[in-house]
């Protein structure tokens, strides 16, 4: 049986995507990217992001690596 690999995107086209939690919390399951934060260097690859639960408007920071986390 193969493992299928993660999928990879690029973390520049995350902007306004939008995810669904596999473990919701405080009825908090769909939310939406809502920013890029650009490095300090410009030639630095993006790190983090800004994700907006759209239940409640919470914002939280994150690496956009979580993204695919799926314990998360």
């Amino acid at each position: 049986m193969s493992k299928k690999p993660p999928s990879r995107f690029n973390p520049k086209k995350l902007l306004l995507s939008k995810w669904t939690a596999a473990i919701p919390r405080d009825k908090e399951k769909h939310f939406i990217v809502i920013k890029l934060i650009e490095p300090e260097q410009p030639e630095s690859p993006v790190e983090f992001i800004e994700l907006e639960a759209v239940y409640s408007g919470r914002v939280q920071i994150m690496s956009w690596r979580e993204l695919n986390n799926r314990d998360a």
